[in-house]
C-alpha cells in the first residue's frame, strides 16, 4: 500500500530584509588628527553590513585645523559630511545638529578620539536588527582616570531620574537608533541638550551590548570634574522633577519637625526654669526653617531661570557652514 506524497506548501518563501542604510555621527573637538583612521575604520567595519553609509564630522567650535581637516576628507571620501558651528556648544548639541541632518534609516553616535571601536558596530547593527529601536555599547572596562568615572556614576545618577532606571543603566555614548525616534523631538527647542532624554521619548526596545573601550590616543578629555557635574546638575533640573519633590519633601519634614518641637516647648515655655533654653532651641529652629526656604526658593528659581531662558528662544546650535552634500553611495555586489 502505498501513501501519497505530501502536499508541497504554497506559502511563498519570505524575502529576507534588506540591508539598512546607517548614518554615522561624529562630534570633532580636538582630536582631527583621529578623523582618517576613524573614518576608514567606520568605512571598513560597515560597508559589508549595509545598502548606504554616511560620515557626518560636526566640528564643534575646536579650529580651523580641524574644520580643515574635515573639508580635505569631504573631498577625497564621498561619504563623508561636514559641518562647522559656530563655536562650542557641547557633546550633544553637537550631535543633535548632525543627527537632524542624518538621511539614512539608522543613526549611530561616537566620539572622534576612537576610545569607540568601530570594529564593535556590528555588534550594535545586529541588536537593531533584532527589532531593538536603540542599541546602547556598554564598554565592559572604562578606560578613564578615577575622578572621571566618579564623575561618569554621578552623570549615571542623574540620567536615572531624567530617564528612568532601565534605560540609564544602558545609556552610552555609543549609541545606535532608528532614524524613525529622532521625529519624537523634531520640534525640540532648548540649548540644554541630552540625546538620551530625547531619546526616550520615543523609544520602546532599548538594548545594552558589551563592547570594548579602547584608551585615549592623545590629548584629554573635554569633560573635567566641573563640566561633568555642571551637565548632572542640568540633567536633573532640565528633564526631571527631582529637585522639586526633594524641596517638598524636606518642607513636609521640616513642618512635621517643627510642629511636634513646638508642642514639646509648649509645657517648658510656661516655667521660669525652661525659657532660656527654649529661645536657644527657637532660635535654631528659625535658622533651620529659613535655610529649608532659601533651599526651597533656589530650586524654584532654578527652574523659572530655565523657563526664561527657552523662552528667549537660544538655538541649541549655529551651523556656519557644511560640505555640499554628495550622492549616496549604494554597495554594489561584485
Amino acid at each position: 500500500m502505498s501513501t501519497a506524497p505530501a502536499a508541497a506548501s504554497s506559502d511563498p518563501p519570505i524575502p529576507a530584509a534588506p540591508p539598512p542604510s546607517v548614518s554615522v555621527v561624529v562630534p570633532v573637538f580636538g582630536n582631527g588628527e583621529n578623523l582618517r583612521e576613524l573614518v576608514s575604520r567606520v568605512q571598513a567595519a560597515l560597508s559589508p553590513l549595509v545598502s548606504g553609509l554616511e560620515l557626518i564630522l560636526v566640528n564643534d567650535g575646536s579650529g580651523r585645523r580641524s574644520w580643515q581637516a574635515i573639508e580635505a576628507l569631504a573631498r577625497r571620501e564621498p561619504q563623508v559630511r561636514g559641518i562647522d558651528l559656530m563655536h562650542n556648544y557641547g557633546q550633544h548639541n553637537a550631535l543633535l545638529a548632525g543627527i537632524t541632518r542624518a538621511t539614512n534609516s539608522i543613526i549611530v553616535t561616537m566620539d572622534d578620539d576612537l576610545q569607540h571601536p568601530p570594529e564593535e558596530l556590528p555588534k550594535l547593527l545586529a541588536a537593531i536588527g533584532e527589532g531593538n529601536d536603540v542599541a546602547y555599547g556598554k564598554p565592559q572596562r572604562r578606560e578613564h582616570s578615577p575622578w572621571r568615572n566618579l564623575a561618569s556614576r554621578l552623570t549615571k545618577r542623574a540620567v536615572r531620574a531624567a530617564l528612568g532606571a532601565q534605560m540609564a543603566e544602558k545609556s552610552s555614548a555609543f549609541r545606535m537608533f532608528r532614524a524613525e525616534l529622532k521625529e519624537g523631538f523634531a520640534g525640540f527647542r532648548d540649548a540644554q541638550v541630552s540625546i538620551d532624554v530625547l531619546l526616550s521619548w520615543s523609544a520602546d526596545r532599548v538594548a545594552c551590548v558589551a563592547v570594548d573601550h579602547h584608551p585615549r590616543r592623545q590629548g584629554r578629555s573635554g569633560y573635567d570634574l566641573g563640566k561633568l557635574l555642571a551637565v548632572t546638575l542640568g540633567m536633573i533640573t532640565g528633564y526631571s522633577t527631582l529637585p522639586l519633590r526633594l524641596a517638598s519633601g524636606l518642607g513636609l519634614l521640616a513642618a512635621t519637625l517643627g510642629l511636634g518641637l513646638l508642642f514639646w516647648l509648649l509645657p517648658q515655655m510656661l516655667t521660669a526654669d525652661g525659657q532660656p533654653s527654649g529661645l536657644t532651641l527657637i532660635a535654631a529652629m528659625i535658622a533651620l526653617f529659613a535655610g529649608l526656604q532659601l533651599f526651597a526658593i533656589g530650586v524654584v528659581g532654578e527652574y523659572l531661570a530655565r523657563m526664561h531662558f527657552r523662552t528667549l528662544g537660544k538655538p541649541a546650535f549655529v551651523i556656519r557652514t557644511e560640505t555640499a552634500p554628495t550622492p549616496r553611495l549604494e554597495n554594489q555586489d561584485s
